[in-house]
């Protein structure tokens, strides 16, 4: 379990094609505190570490994972958002996110707003109904709050204000048109979702 709250920006050293692809990540974390087998959400996907160096630590990521999370995520020199799993009794500073990749989006676009930046993704049919204006989404592992939601025939268009300090500890400040995002529903929304399929049925 996650907050969508990023404690680090890892990059991606090297990738190694075994059964699975082998992805070794540096960052800042103290990693003799971090156990083998902890789980690290990395640009919003949940991952297990399976070795680690004292400014590094590995992850095994499947092809599954690889078909349903954003193309070109991992690459070597790719800089990805991290968070730790979060302790009980840790602050929830921003929302319940589970690491599971919904859906992806696009960019549309990145523009000045003050000191902020505005940034609009297009999502897909099958995600629009889950995304609310003032409701919460993850965006590579940012929990962030949607201004505007706009739905037309291809799916949705909604609209993200990021701060100045959020681009600047976190990928999101890198964000350009055509980029591809990892997307995350509020996890209330996926169970809402589900209990009027259920009582639709009944």
């Amino acid at each position: 379990m996650f907050t969508g709250i990023v404690s680090d920006i890892g990059t991606i050293e090297s990738l190694d094609q075994r059964g699975d692809l082998r992805v070794r990540i540096s960052c800042g974390y103290a990693m003799d505190g971090v156990d083998l087998g902890a789980s690290i959400a990395c640009s919003g996907i949940c991952l297990t570490v399976v070795e680690k160096g004292p400014d590094w630590f590995a992850v095994d990521v499947s092809s599954e994972t690889l078909s349903c999370t954003a193309q070109g995520q991992f690459t070597a020199g790719r800089r990805l958002n991290l968070e730790r799993a979060l302790k009980v009794g840790e602050e929830l500073g921003g929302h319940i996110v589970t690491g599971h990749v919904d859906g992806i989006g696009a960019v549309v676009s990145s523009t000045a707003a003050g000191d902020s930046q505005q940034v609009v993704i297009r999502v897909s049919k099958d995600l629009a109904p889950y995304i609310a204006a003032k409701g919460s989404i993850t965006v590579d592992g940012v929990s962030l709050t949607v201004n505007a939601v706009s739905d037309d025939e291809e799916g949705a268009l909604f609209t993200l204000n990021i701060i100045p300090h959020t681009g600047q500890v976190t990928t999101l400040g890198e964000l350009e048109a055509g980029r591809a995002v990892n997307l995350e529903i509020d996890i209330l929304a996926r169970y809402l979702a589900r209990m009027e399929k259920v009582r639709s049925l009944g």
